[in-house]
């Protein structure tokens, strides 16, 4: 950011919502002055970006009049496929001229978008051991018509952009604000579960040292049951907000260990995350299996089991939760093998924490407790934060904890930069 700011409004454009969290600092404290949440747009974003400034735009205006926000900076972060590439690497300790012609060559290298206009940024990573023969960077590359289009959001809601962040960055500023004092010396798995798409994101003490997306979202939840009901998806949502419910009984957690380089499962066709170049090692932070040098997944690659379907004999939930059981396998599956990717390459992780709007499914942090044998909370993106907003419907900070941590995070950037 150009000058050092004292307030600041964050903004996450989903898919499905728009959230918006006004920080003020106090100190070293937090204060949530504002926050709010309106649907987006039908239509106007999808998992590769934003379509309709203008009607994300004015929904933008909507909400902030909605929760009272009068900050007129404003830090939005850009995702989807199409709009952004985010990945970490690791390179010889280098000073920083060395450092900027070495990223500039990775960033050149690394383009996967059809527009030659991109903007781009890296940032060295905090040194565990400042003495290692390596450094770790993150680096982001955006199509100029990608950040364009974010600015023309913030610009149509009646603000300015102070900057432009990406999600894994802004998640790892919440994590060490709310979360320093009880995952000091963890690394955790963050995965922040939207309506088209999850991040699945590995931190170590707040440093970033996986980030990944997967096409899996709470959208496929909501069309399973569709489907298999023969409703509209928008009733098929109120359902699986109201009654959708991962029994105890789904899993007890022998599923197969998940082979990371394994095909998709019940027909799923996801990208294969784990191509960077043919004759390298894989690496996870490729974000298309049409990259060059991609490899085809193994057509017997063995799939991971989470969940055996419970008896459709019985109660309603249990119906309910068979429409939906193959698409959950599917998730948990690709969370697996992240993990498992990240164990390869000689990490560990101690927990996973969920985050995002389609987090809140009854019984997945159980779930995933059982199949992948590793702790799994509720990511609380207000904990530890003081709050004072006012234009707030009772019981929304309850309702809406797990799906504010991008906006929450860019709003934080009054504190880290």
């Amino acid at each position: 950011m150009a000058k050092k700011l004292t307030s600041v409004l964050g903004i996450d454009i989903g898919s499905q919502k728009i959230k918006v969290a006004e920080i003020r600092a106090q100190g070293r404290d937090a204060v949530v002055s504002a926050i709010g949440i309106i649907d987006t747009p039908e239509g106007a974003v999808d998992h590769t970006g934003v379509y309709n400034s203008d009607a994300v735009g004015s929904a933008l205006k909507q909400v902030l009049a909605e929760c009272g926000a009068s900050v007129p900076h404003a830090v939005v972060s850009i995702a989807g496929q199409a709009s952004v590439l985010v990945r970490t690497l690791e390179v010889p300790r280098m000073n920083p001229t060395e450092l900027k012609e070495h990223m500039q060559w990775e960033i050149n290298r690394n383009i996967p978008f059809a527009e030659s206009t991109v903007v781009s940024d890296f940032k060295p990573l905090t040194d565990e051991d400042p003495s290692s023969t390596n450094m770790d960077v993150v680096m982001a590359i955006s199509p100029q018509s990608a950040v364009d289009t974010m600015i023309a959001c913030v610009k149509k809601a009646g603000r300015n952009t102070a900057a432009i962040d990406v999600e894994p960055l802004s998640i790892a500023r919440s994590v060490i604000q709310s979360y320093d004092d009880a995952y000091t010396g963890q690394t955790i798995c963050v995965v922040e579960m939207g309506h088209k798409t999850t991040s699945i994101n590995i931190y170590r003490n707040g440093k970033l040292l996986m980030p990944r997306q997967i096409p899996v979202g709470g959208e496929m939840f909501t069309k399973a049951i569709s489907d298999d009901m023969q409703i509209s998806m928008s009733e098929a949502e109120v359902i699986k907000v109201r009654d959708a419910e991962i029994p105890a009984s789904a899993s007890d957690g022998t599923g197969a260990p998940g082979d990371p380089f394994g095909g998709p499962t019940q027909g799923f066709q996801a990208y294969n995350p784990f191509t960077d170049d043919a004759s390298a090692v894989p690496n996870p932070f490729a974000i298309d299996a049409g990259e060059p040098g991609a490899v085809a997944p193994e057509p017997d690659a063995p799939v991971p089991v989470a969940s055996a379907p419970v008896p459709a004999s019985g109660s309603g939930n249990a119906k309910l939760y068979n429409s939906f059981a193959p698409v959950l396998e599917e998730f948990v599956a690709e969370v697996r093998r992240s993990i498992d990717y990240y164990r390869s390459r000689g990490g560990d992780i101690d927990r996973i924490v969920l985050a995002g709007g389609a987090s809140k499914l009854k019984g997945l942090a159980g779930f995933l407790h059982k199949s992948l044998g590793l702790e799994c909370d509720n990511y609380d993106a207000l904990r530890r934060l003081n709050i004072t907003a006012k234009k707030m419907a009772p019981g929304f900070l309850e309702e809406h904890r797990q799906e504010f941590v991008v906006a929450i995070g860019n709003g934080l950037h009054v504190l880290f930069d």
